[in-house]
């Protein structure tokens, strides 16, 4: 039953659209008794039933009440958890692609269990998104039972997964994974040499848990997966020699909130001096310039234990939103290699983008995408803007008793944490379980030693203990139990009280800090008092929180100073309460600016991506491929003919020679100079592609069609590689100073859309003579495996690229190929021209 009293607590909008679902839970719950009389076999042949009609192309919603009846019946009999009427109505949201906001601990997981059945009864895969491994693996074994027991498959995607492995789990009826882990798999299949190594599906349907950790605040980093380039490691030692020296304020100022480090004018003097040389910003010099302001950077601005730890000698990143550690993930940028050489561990090479995307250009390829969260009202604006995805808010099945407390703010860090110290010995006497909420590592590891000196017994929850995860979150609910965690414990953790914890009043939650987002907050409060049950949590805040200190605490310091305040006295004042409020209000406003700006300036390579991939994807399968060639030889050829045979002049002042010249580069051929007697344009491309195809089809004939395919197809995928890793690394270049376009009044953006749509265009007609080229001069070998290795390269661990090639091409220069004269530009732009003159 739903009942009237949860549906006030909803908005008006929000209630009429879940009173219109009631009429289907009636139907469902119908169903119910009828069901329970079925064998176990039965039910799956009543499964099956549905499957095929799903398989026929029938519109899901026509068996939706059955197939979600059916769910419901074999969750009872293999989990011995039934659906409530509101998970049922959550359900219902999730399938029509929308976001489900389920308060913690109202069961999303068993919810989200009803649509996934459904949409995989298509045959054509569901995939579930969550937050980390750990929960993707719970929740596949978990839930695994209810679709086995109705006829399907069900797949996990794991870190450490050989591509094999992840073929298998990705070919599964439901398949469950991270984000990370399905945007990366998704990349790699775009560098991927054969079919055989693709091992996702179609993008059909997804729901991704914890929607708005995952399309919101991990939506600033873009997925990168990036390979190595040659560069000399002792340019970061070198730098970060010079950055240690530097003092802050005198020779270089920092900026927090951006994490951003930039020289003074005393501070560049200062450097020129220590290196003896007479401008640092000369462009010999540039790599080491960047390489000081990234040392100061790892010096000043990334903490150890905070931002990333020092593990078997090497820095792995903590997510900061999750307290995890994210294996295999480097910064960019050569600030990776800083940080390393801050901490005295090996320096590893530097790395180039090879493919990258955002979460939400990726998320947006699936053809439906729902979420779940207990925390995504107040960011409905934002995805329903980028993503088209509206929110609803579902009842809780009881009502909500939790008692939160009011802040208690203190004027330091040493005072707060006393006084936490103090309040976790006042209830642990009482034998109420309690969790203890910080914001890193380090402040973990701090209270830690803090319970010690007092001998309170406990356990510690951060990414340097994530083995123990599940065996402490099972204890933690327990009576007398302290448990001290990072983030880690904040999402998707379901804390089950023990006998005789709700009589003393549940788990009480103490969070040590604020967090920059209030949803990150409202996570930690929601591990107490979930479905019903009684708890109670409190916040410890002092002025030296770094939350506090991006947003002028020191004023509030100073008056506290005046007034007297000692440092152990705890402040309650309404402006305390404001000011944390719009300290956090502020950072949310502006994390969201930069993951809008990512969105924009992603948008423009996004287009390019789809045109780069889809050709990949079409030459991969094998479609056509001739009449690819043939339509990029014709392209070749209106191209060529319109750099030397402009329509704006006489044809007696073409410039023939120049044309027969640059195709004999492409194509060294014979029967081009017969166009020096045709005047008119159009005559005279019908002519070069008719004496190109027929090339094309004499080299056909002497190879045979059948090698002649491979090759198109091995080329194809060479050059696209090859010019789409230059061009990410042009993209780049063009985004990082595109900014200095506004001081002339210029739009960035439209500039960068202007500009990067043209470095596109002649990167397209650069990759259409390169193909055509490699084709005609490309020989075959005679050995066995000649077939590329497969692109083996992991998101963040770079890795030198193998391939096996066996072709051998002239070595004469191509008009595309650097110039030998070392000046960095394309021979055509070069000392081509200048031979021409």
């Amino acid at each position: 039953m739903i009942f009237k009293w949860v549906l006030n607590l909803l908005s008006d909008s929000d209630e009429k659209k879940l009173v219109k679902l009631r009429p289907i839970i009636a139907q469902i719950n119908s169903l119910e008794l009828a069901l329970q009389k079925l064998s176990d076999e039965e039910l799956k042949s009543r499964s099956a039933a549905l499957k095929e009609r799903a398989v026929a192309g029938e519109n899901l919603d026509n068996f939706l009440p059955e197939a979600f009846a059916l769910v419901r019946e074999a969750s009872v009999r293999t989990t011995g958890l039934r659906h409530f009427d509101v998970q049922l109505l959550g359900g219902l949201i999730l399938h029509q692609g929308k976001i489900a906001e389920m308060k913690t601990g109202e069961g999303k997981t068993l919810a989200a269990t009803l649509p996934i059945y459904l949409n995989a009864l298509t045959g054509k895969g569901t995939h579930v998104v969550t937050v980390n491994d750990y929960l993707a693996k719970r929740d596949s074994e978990w839930m695994g039972p209810i679709y086995r027991m109705l006829g399907l498959d069900v797949g996990v995607i794991q870190h450490w997964m050989e591509p094999a492995e992840r073929k298998v789990a990705y070919a599964a009826d439901v398949t469950y994974g991270t984000n990370n882990e399905f945007g990366f798999d998704h990349l790699r299949d775009n560098m991927a040499f054969s079919l055989e190594q693709c091992v996702q599906r179609e993008l059909h349907y997804a729901i991704v848990d914890e929607v708005d950790s995952i399309l919101i605040d991990e939506a600033r980093t873009p997925l990168i997966i990036s390979g190595m380039v040659e560069q000399s490691i002792q340019g970061f030692m070198k730098g970060d020699d010079i950055g240690k020296k530097l003092i802050l304020g005198s020779d270089f100022a920092t900026d927090k909130k951006t994490k951003n480090a930039v020289l003074t004018e005393m501070g560049v003097k200062k450097v020129e001096r220590m290196l003896n040389i007479e401008y640092l910003y000369d462009i010999q010099h540039m790599d080491l310039a960047h390489q000081i302001t990234q040392s100061l950077r790892a010096r000043h601005l990334f903490e150890k234990n905070v931002d990333y730890v020092v593990k078997d000698g090497e820095i792995i990143i903590v997510d900061e939103f999750t307290g995890r550690l994210m294996q295999g993930r480097r910064y960019a940028e050569g600030l990776h290699q800083a940080i390393e050489a801050k901490e005295n561990v090996q320096v590893r090479q530097e790395s180039q983008t090879l493919a990258t995307i955002t979460f939400q250009n990726y998320f947006r390829l699936y053809d439906k995408l729902a979420g779940m969260t207990g925390t995504a009202k107040t960011e409905e604006s934002e995805f329903w803007k980028i993503y088209g995805l509206e929110v609803l808010v579902i009842p809780t099945h009881k009502p909500m008793i939790r008692e939160d407390m009011s802040d208690v703010i203190y004027k330091n860090k040493r005072a707060k944490f006393r006084a936490v110290i103090d309040e976790i010995a006042d209830w642990h006497k009482n034998g109420r379980p309690l969790l203890v909420g910080s914001i890193s590592i380090e402040d973990s590891e701090l209270i830690s030693q803090m319970l010690k000196r007092r001998g309170i017994p406990h356990h510690v929850l951060n990414a340097k203990q994530h083995e123990r995860e599940a065996e402490i979150i099972s204890q933690a609910g327990q009576k007398g139990n302290v448990t001290i965690s990072t983030n880690m414990a904040g999402r998707g953790t379901d804390i089950v009280l023990g006998e005789g914890v709700a009589e003393i009043g549940g788990l009480h939650v103490i969070a040590t800090e604020r967090h920059e987002s209030r949803r990150i907050d409202n996570q930690l409060r929601g591990r107490a008092g979930r479905q019903g049950d009684k708890g109670s949590t409190r916040f410890y805040v002092s002025l030296e929180d770094n939350l506090m200190k991006l947003f002028g605490s020191n004023r509030i310091a100073s008056m506290m100073e005046r007034l007297g305040i000692e440092e152990d006295t705890p402040i309650e004042h309404g402006l305390i309460s404001r000011a944390i409020a719009n300290a956090q209000n502020k950072v949310e406003q502006y994390h969201f600016s930069i993951r809008k700006q990512v969105l924009e300036f992603d948008d423009v390579m996004n287009k390019q991506r789809e045109t780069i991939y889809a050709l990949r994807r079409r030459t991969l399968e094998g479609r056509d491929l001739k009449a690819k060639v043939l339509e990029m030889m014709g392209q070749v050829v209106k191209e060529q003919t319109g750099m030397f045979l402009s329509e704006k002049i006489h044809p007696d002042e073409w410039d023939y020679d120049g044309l027969i010249n640059s195709f004999n580069e492409i194509i060294p051929i014979q029967g081009l100079d017969k166009v020096k007697d045709v005047r008119d344009l159009n005559e005279v491309r019908e002519s070069l592609f008719s004496t190109l195809s027929q090339a094309y089809a004499v080299r056909e004939q002497d190879i045979s069609p059948e090698h002649m395919r491979e090759i198109e197809k091995l080329v194809m995928l060479r050059v696209i590689d090859t010019a789409w890793i230059e061009q990410l690394h042009n993209m780049d270049s063009l985004k990082e100073g595109i900014g200095l376009r506004g001081v002339g009044g210029r739009d960035p953006l439209v500039e960068y859309k202007i500009e990067g749509y043209a470095m596109f265009n002649e990167m397209m007609a650069g990759v259409r003579e390169e193909i055509i080229k490699m084709i005609f001069r490309v020989q075959v070998a005679e050995e066995e495996n000649v077939a590329p290795k497969r692109m083996k390269v992991q998101y963040g661990a770079p890795q030198k690229q193998e391939r096996s090639v066996s072709a051998a091409t002239s070595v004469k220069i191509g008009r595309n190929d650097p110039c030998p004269c070392g000046s960095g530009k394309k021979y055509k732009k070069c000392c081509m021209l200048k031979e021409k003159q």
